[in-house]
């Protein structure tokens, strides 16, 4: 099982935490990874693409010459898509790219970089994570002292209002609840800190 020192607030050490193997230990599945990212990638475009078909086109209710004797190709109307400022055809259409994969997959996935975050060193557990009152100087000072300077997913569990407020205006960095963690989330960010009770939450969940 991994351990990894828990930190408190100011960066000073609390101890040790034992993290479940089933959770933070096992060898990532990077194929799985990836499948599960563009999933939630596709769930994420809007799909609004849409071009006019030539029932939609204006103009071209009358036939542009008659069917004979004019010695040119016959024509119903000037909107049919071989015409400037015809219709489309086979255009895009406003469509869902969502596709949902198995459960089993997405459970791989979340725990797979779960635990490539822990091989990488790139998971510190805090003890604790709270403030007052929302204030942006107190975080950054908060990440000075844990030593990140880099984009950061912090996540913690139940409400959490003067955290999210605090490190709103912060470039790089997002605070999450437990229960909103996902693939795409935690590979966007180069580090992952998360408190113990955050922690105990997932690996309720996914244990």
């Amino acid at each position: 099982m991994p351990k990894l020192r828990l930190l408190k607030q100011d960066g000073s050490q609390a101890g040790e935490i034992t993290l479940n193997d089933a959770v933070f230990g096992i060898e990532p599945n990077t194929d799985v990874v990836t499948e599960v990212i563009l999933s939630q990638r596709a769930s994420l475009r809007q799909g609004t693409h849409k071009v006019k078909t030539r029932s939609e086109v204006r103009g071209g209710g009358r036939k542009p010459w008659r069917q004979k004797g004019t010695g040119r190709a016959r024509q119903g109307s000037i909107r049919s898509p071989q015409w400037r400022g015809g219709g489309t055809v086979f255009g895009p259409t406003p469509r869902s790219y969502a596709y949902k994969l198995p459960k089993k997959v997405r459970r791989l996935a979340i725990k797979s970089i779960l635990s490539s975050k822990v091989q990488e060193e790139n998971l510190i557990v805090l003890e604790d994570l709270a403030f007052n009152a929302p204030k942006t100087k107190e975080f950054v000072a908060f990440l000075k002292g844990i030593s990140v300077d880099t984009k950061a997913l912090i996540v913690v569990s139940g409400e959490s209002e003067n955290v999210e407020l605090s490190a709103r205006n912060l470039q790089g960095i997002k605070v999450i609840p437990a229960e909103s963690i996902s693939v795409l989330e935690v590979a966007r960010y180069n580090k992952l800190i998360v408190t113990k009770a955050a922690a105990e939450k997932i690996e309720e969940v996914l244990a």
